[in-house]
């Protein structure tokens, strides 16, 4: 029986895996996200879901749900109490004085309108998905119109 050849991940791969791995430390058992950063095939900073630091995380106290009706009459519901994992990773990267200008962005799924404008203005260069957010056309339309690459590795909508 002939060896199998390993095949060395793509760097979005490698990336990727590392986004999820981050997710597991997410607080928020209703979406384990995760975010990588990398600029040049070199990880700058990491982040996942969770809630204000010293503020309780939904894995301890529970959500806090809140509906978003949207302009087509469609209403979501949303947890509050956490902080998304792209706003996180921007962050880090602020208190380490770590500059995302022209860097990748790595995540579980489209980022939502907010990450999106943040990371927009953060000058990123490129988003890496994994897959699809419920609301991704408004964070599509941003990034396409400023020609910011958006891909996915898979481009079903991601149930939760």
């Amino acid at each position: 029986m002939p060896e199998e050849t390993y095949v060395r991940p793509t760097w979005d791969e490698y990336f990727m895996e590392i986004a999820r791995t981050v997710a597991k430390r997410a607080t928020c058992d209703r979406w384990r996200s995760g975010c990588v950063i990398a600029k040049d095939n070199r990880l700058l900073v990491s982040w996942y879901v969770w809630s204000v630091p010293w503020m309780p995380h939904c894995d301890e106290v529970g959500h806090q749900f809140k509906q978003l009706t949207h302009e087509d009459g469609s209403v979501t519901t949303h947890c509050m109490r956490t902080i998304h994992a792209e706003q996180n990773a921007i962050c880090q990267a602020a208190k380490s004085g770590i500059s995302l200008q022209w860097a990748t962005v790595y995540c579980k799924m489209t980022p939502c309108r907010t990450c999106a404008m943040l990371l927009i203005a953060s000058w990123i260069k490129r988003v890496v998905c994994e897959k699809k957010y419920q609301a991704a056309a408004e964070s599509e339309k941003m990034f396409a119109t400023l020609g910011i690459p958006l891909e996915y590795f898979d481009p079903t909508v991601e149930q939760y």
